[in-house]
């Protein structure tokens, strides 16, 4: 008689079908888990959240000197004020000066530097100011902020004699948005020039805070 059994006719041999099966879908799914995790960036959806809800931007940072700069216009009316910096002041420099102006209006001592936009006003000097960065001194004028101020689609053939805003909005360096009596966009900087209203940003436009 021989040491080993042979096999009978209905009986299994080996590792049963289920087990290989099993293994087989646990594997595939080990292998998911650790080779493709979730990104630790996704925005969590829990109650009342949307998932169409914009994702704020990471905030750009410059270790940068802060540029020499000029005040080369004011216009009181659109609480507006046009700043010239050298030609060859690079994009990093005026982020740099962007955030100088920032942490100079937290600790007040922006009027220092700048005219007052808003005097008077009871949430401080500069509640309300458009802040135009130019570095060509052939736009940096008051009629530069007036054709910005007026927006993106305000008919040009009311204003015959002024920059067209196209042409404005493309010698735009740097621009600091204030609006403290607005409490969900109280402030914002950019590289370059944009209007969020009406979707038009110019080709330098990179938003800094």
């Amino acid at each position: 008689m021989s040491d080993q059994e042979e096999p009978t006719e209905g009986r299994r041999v080996g590792i049963h079908p289920l087990i290989v099966v099993f293994g087989l879908i646990f594997g595939l799914w080990l292998f998911t888990t650790l080779m493709i995790p979730k990104s630790k960036n996704t925005p969590a959806y829990g109650p009342g959240a949307s998932p169409n809800a914009t994702v704020p931007l990471p905030r750009i940072m410059s270790s940068d000197l802060v540029p020499i700069f000029t005040v080369t216009g004011k216009i009181p009316s659109i609480h507006s004020i046009i700043i010239l910096v050298p030609q060859a002041t690079t994009d990093s420099q005026v982020i740099a000066l962007l955030q100088s102006l920032q942490k100079s209006r937290l600790n007040h001592s922006l009027e220092g530097q700048l005219p007052a936009t808003t005097p008077g006003d009871r949430l401080g000097a500069f509640a309300i100011a458009d802040i135009y960065i130019f570095s060509d001194k052939q736009y940096a004028n008051p009629d530069s902020a007036k054709a910005l101020s007026r927006g993106a689609h305000a008919p040009g053939e009311f204003y015959p004699s002024s920059i067209p805003y196209e042409v404005a909005m493309e010698n735009v360096r740097g621009h600091y948005a204030i609006n403290l009596h607005n409490n969900t966009k109280p402030e914002q900087a950019s590289l370059g020039f944009g209007e969020d209203a009406t979707g038009v940003y110019s080709k330098r436009y990179q938003r800094v805070f």
